[in-house]
């Protein structure tokens, strides 16, 4: 059990100056900028102060696996976020504060990770951190569970404010949190009673302490400001035996004068007069921008002595046996993936639970699980224990958090995660979604019922718009495979990318149609599935498709051509990656041909290639999916006759 720190009134002034510090840092950088956020800095200064003094970390190795980490769940933040992370050792100079939100500088308006040494994870969007907090609570569990306690001792705190409780995510997210008694898990509440409109009661005033104690949290409370109290919480909530929740109260803005307590100091600079005042009436002894005493910076220089000398000790508790566990997690090497026959008629969620269980095995490193849905999305992993135990995770209902708790398990860095549910859902955990591409994070996404093909449903659960947004999202890329065996590959590829990946799936049975995984041409993204016997190096016709519709445009050429049209048919199973193949590649399968896509979706993105796409224009029905695609034109004739129109 952790002791707490013995406090004596030179101890308090000293973490004062070091709290000041930190403020007026915030407040230059704000200035400076002329943009930015001070009011929430200043106010939380104290709080990460005292929590300096706690810290494991070590600015020389950031990424060690044992280290803490921290999350600011109120991205806005950033200002103490990158005066933290200079104060503390880690490369972020000066000169990059003095660049706050500038364009290039690692400083930028809201933390991004990858783009600045010490972030955790890309934060803004509120309420996102807190639920990408629980993941990497969920991944030091599992971790834990593997590596023991020696190897895997350390806490996630995590910085929030009321903006974060209200959204809906972080009620979804903490509610696991509790469920599975994430005890390493610490969320800093800063409840300062303001928000951009003014007082936060004017829109939420909720019990926070009932809503979370409901949850089988621990909650604590402080007053931000007194460093006993601080103290006193912090130890409290570092050892307790289920995630904790400390609701801070503090002042916006505090040491702002006349602007402390006001949503004004929310989202703009104070102004060098106030600033100027403020340092003075603090003691502070300059009043130069960025101005950082030499005791002051000693002193939290003490993070990264600490942190030092906390990792040498774990290296030698690291034995080569669990060295080479960790090593081994993410190795792609023994995955034995399963194939099809061609002719064999087999769905592709179905396909794609057979390729999820053989890259379990042959992956430890690999789990995740669905949002209430795993028979139907067959992502249950076979032999496997739930989560703590094992690596089927249980979500239950909560696709958002879902998302971002991924988003936290693929930053902890030892494992890659997966989450499933229906396509059409897929808009409850896309801004999750956005943040993984926006960092490169390595979480695959399993979307099964993929089109109108879905059925009885109906229209509210027939995803038609969903397939363009997520093409349209940077560094996301999206595989819809016609078959088993091009499913397979797609895993393939997507196993050797750095970024996330979403598998867009049938419901419906679907004929093999290909002879086996060709992952060198799935990795272009699109590629000649079936050439034209009539003319195979200038057809008149190419037909575009993806998943379900590749098999509607094979039997298509087959009539095409008896009625003397040369036709060739190009798979695309990612859209993504034939977008990004040079314009040498695309003439070799288009060259001077007529382009018709088809896809059972709006589609519109397809004009990029095709001169016509029979898609969708509409919202589906409830009805059989042979009976939909019909109704809809997705059939042998209609495909025919627009083809025709198309060469005439």
């Amino acid at each position: 059990m952790l002791t707490p720190l013995k406090l004596n009134d030179t101890d308090k002034l000293q973490l004062a100056r070091m709290a000041n510090t930190l403020r007026f840092l915030c407040a230059d950088m704000v200035q400076r900028a002329n943009s930015g956020h001070p009011g929430a800095p200043m106010g939380l200064a104290d709080i990460a102060t005292m929590l300096s003094l706690y810290l494991k970390v070590n600015p020389n190795e950031p990424l060690w696996l044992n280290r803490d980490r921290i999350v600011f769940s109120g991205g806005h933040a950033s200002a103490l976020v990158y005066s933290l992370l200079h104060l503390w050792g880690f490369g972020v100079s000066k000169e990059d504060l003095r660049a706050f939100r500038q364009l290039d500088s690692k400083t930028p308006g809201h933390p991004e990770f990858g783009h600045t040494p010490g972030v955790e994870i890309t934060t803004g969007p509120l309420g996102q951190g807190i639920a990408n907090a629980v993941g990497m609570a969920f991944a030091s569990k599992y971790a834990r569970g593997l590596l023991g306690g020696d190897l895997i001792s350390h806490n996630i705190f995590c910085f929030c404010g009321d903006g974060d409780l209200q959204e809906g995510i972080s009620y979804e997210a903490c509610s696991l949190a509790g469920l599975h008694s994430l005890e390493n898990l610490v969320v800093i509440y800063d409840s300062n009673g303001i928000s951009i409109e003014g007082a936060v009661q004017k829109a939420f005033d909720e019990n926070v302490r009932e809503r979370f104690i409901a949850q089988g949290w621990e909650v604590l409370a402080c007053d931000g400001h007194d460093y006993d109290s601080i103290n006193t919480a912090l130890v409290s909530a570092i050892n307790a035996s289920k995630p904790s929740l400390i609701i801070a109260t503090t002042t916006i803005g505090k040491g702002a004068l006349s602007l402390e307590g006001s949503h004004k100091t929310h989202g703009a600079p104070l102004g060098k007069d106030i600033i100027a005042q403020a340092k003075a009436a603090l003691g502070f002894e300059s009043d130069e921008e960025f101005a950082i005493p030499q005791d002051v910076a000693l002193r939290f220089l003490n993070v990264k002595e600490s942190g030092t000398l906390a990792h040498y000790q774990w290296l030698k508790n690291l034995t080569p046996e669990a060295k080479s566990l960790i090593d081994s997690l993410l190795d792609t090497g023994s995955i034995d993936y399963p194939s099809y026959q061609k002719g064999q008629s087999i769905a592709t969620r179905v396909s794609n639970g057979e390729i999820l269980n053989a890259i379990a095995k042959g992956m430890k490193g690999f789990l995740g699980g669905s949002a209430d849905l795993a028979p139907s999305n067959n992502t249950e992993l076979k032999g496997e224990q739930d989560f703590p135990n094992g690596r089927n995770l249980h979500f239950g209902i909560r696709e958002h958090a879902m998302g971002a708790i991924c988003n936290g398990i693929a930053n902890y860095g030892l494992f890659l995660p997966f989450c499933a549910t229906f396509f059409v859902f897929s808009d409850y955990l896309a801004p999750s979604m956005r943040v993984s591409s926006l960092m490169k994070a390595r979480v695959m996404y399993v979307f099964t019922h993929d089109s109108i093909g879905v059925g009885e449903d109906g229209a509210t659960h027939q995803p038609i718009e969903q397939l363009s947004h997520f093409r349209a999202m940077p560094n996301l890329l999206v595989f819809r495979p016609c078959d088993g065996n091009e499913n397979v590959a797609c895993w393939q590829v997507a196993l050797q990318q750095h970024t996330p990946s979403a598998f867009v799936l049938s419901r419906q049975n679907l004929e093999v149609v290909s002879d086996g995984a060709d992952a060198a041409a799935v990795a272009r993204g699109g590629y000649v599935l079936q050439e034209s016997a009539l003319d195979s190096h200038n057809p008149r016709l190419v037909l575009l498709a993806s998943g379900s519709e590749v098999k509607l445009a094979l039997d298509s050429q087959k009539l095409l051509e008896q009625q003397g049209i040369a036709t060739r048919v190009v798979s695309v199973p990612c859209f993504d990656l034939l977008l990004a193949q040079d314009e040498a590649y695309k003439k070799e399968l288009f060259g001077e041909s007529k382009v018709l896509a088809i896809e059972a979706s709006r589609g519109l993105e397809w004009y990029v290639f095709a001169h016509e796409v029979v898609g969708m224009s509409s919202f589906g029905a409830s009805g059989k999916g042979e009976a939909l695609f019909e109704r809809f034109g997705f059939s042998v004739e209609n495909i025919i006759n627009r083809a025709k129109m198309l060469c005439h």
